[in-house]
């Protein structure tokens, strides 16, 4: 099978390197290495930080970008995961730095590179419709509420948010039913379960699903310990989370996802388009794959 490249819109890093710490030098690294795992766009994603940090890893980024060389994954925007979520949903975020939803405090970090924000709908105060306007795709995540109107998609679906209920609304319930809504999925077999997956591949159009990874700093790496969203956690192999048990992120990148998927026959070649339709990309690249879903070759010219 041969496709474009992979784009990753949900990514905290890998190969030790965390977006929200990483220098130019760490990011372009980064970039050029896992372009080898047939990664070519990335969306870097903050997880919430205090205003001055956040700052500065948005500049880090923005400045990488505008050093990067042809042999590198491009660096494509930046996804504003923390600050404007539901503390009720934070998952491993630090609750401490979280804002009121309004477009005064979204200016504390405001940056024309940022082009995902994650949110709590029902927190707004004025954002969304800010948001709306500066063309920003906006997604329900670490939330409770049902009611998503004015977001284009829903960050990691089923994780940190209310789930399906058969009584009232949810934002899980939502994401399932709106075919208008994209909707990330981890399928990294830790955050869903297969019972999960299936649901959510037979409610939404293919068309409406991307795959992410969110993938930690520990990916592609040895590390076992680390500081993640001012939170120790503990990686053993297959799992990173908290001292509390709560999970920080995933710990595969996008071609072992694909893989899993492609055993679980839940693989459908489309998904890798969505993202260059979601983000109106053109697509870029080739990857070759096996019979068996494994990288056989990557080319950034084609």
């Amino acid at each position: 099978m041969i496709t474009p490249l992979l784009i990753e819109q949900h990514f905290h890093g890998c190969f030790g390197i965390d977006f929200n710490k990483a220098d130019t030098d760490d990011i372009l690294y980064l970039s050029k290495e896992i372009l080898k795992f047939g990664i070519g766009g990335i969306f870097p994603t903050l997880v919430t930080d205090s205003i001055e940090n956040t700052k500065k890893a948005i500049s880090n980024i923005k400045k990488a970008a505008g050093m990067q060389t042809p042999d590198m994954a491009k660096i494509l925007g930046i996804h504003l995961e923390g600050i404007f979520i539901n503390k009720e949903k934070k998952g491993i975020h630090n609750s401490e730095h979280l804002l009121s939803l309004t477009p005064e405090n979204y200016k504390l970090v405001e940056d024309d590179f940022i082009k995902i924000v994650t949110l709590a709908p029902e927190l707004d105060e004025g954002l969304i419709e800010y948001l709306t306007g500066k063309n920003i795709k906006i997604q329900a995540g670490h939330c409770v509420g049902g009611n998503l109107t004015g977001c284009c998609g829903v960050t990691h679906t089923y994780n940190a948010m209310s789930g399906i209920s058969h009584r009232g609304s949810s934002t899980a319930l939502s994401a399932l039913v709106d075919d208008n809504l994209y909707t990330e999925i981890i399928a990294d077999g830790v955050h869903v379960s297969v019972e999960a997956l299936r649901l959510l591949f037979k409610s939404k159009p293919e068309s409406k699903i991307i795959l992410v990874s969110d993938s930690l700093p520990c990916s592609k790496s040895n590390i076992k310990e680390f500081v993640f969203a001012d939170e120790k956690v503990f990686y053993d192999g297959n799992r990173a989370t908290s001292a509390n048990g709560t999970l920080a992120g995933s710990t595969q990148l996008l071609p072992d996802i694909i893989k899993r998927l492609y055993l679980l026959d839940l693989f459908n070649k489309n998904y890798i388009m969505n993202p260059y339709k979601y983000h109106n990309l053109s697509p870029f690249g080739k990857i070759e794959w096996s019979d068996d879903m494994d990288i056989v070759s990557v080319d950034i010219n084609n």
